[in-house]
């Protein structure tokens, strides 16, 4: 029986998810979604419910992945929950 290979999706192919890119597009939603980017929601409560969402998932791997992860992607993740956590705050306590 023949093995089957994954299509290639040609000139727009994906790069490769690592730890560090999915945790890296977490943090970055999180900011998009406190307004600190380019898209902005339509209410800020809107935002800062899915902000609190995406931090809430980034805190279950930080717990979920703890003991399983390289010093790099540890101090990664740590690096980014504190970041998306003080934006949380300053985008919150404006109003």
């Amino acid at each position: 029986m023949s093995e089957t290979k994954p299509a290639s999706s040609g000139p727009c192919k994906a790069p490769p998810i690592t730890f560090a890119t999915f945790v890296l597009s977490l943090a970055q939603a999180v900011m998009d979604q406190l307004g600190q980017a380019e898209a902005q929601p339509s209410s800020a409560d809107d935002h800062h419910q899915l902000a609190q969402q995406s931090i809430n998932l980034l805190e279950m791997l930080e717990c979920k992945t703890a003991g399983n992860l390289d010093d790099e992607e540890t101090k990664l993740l740590s690096t980014l929950l504190y970041e998306v956590r003080m934006s949380y705050l300053a985008a919150t306590r404006k109003g």
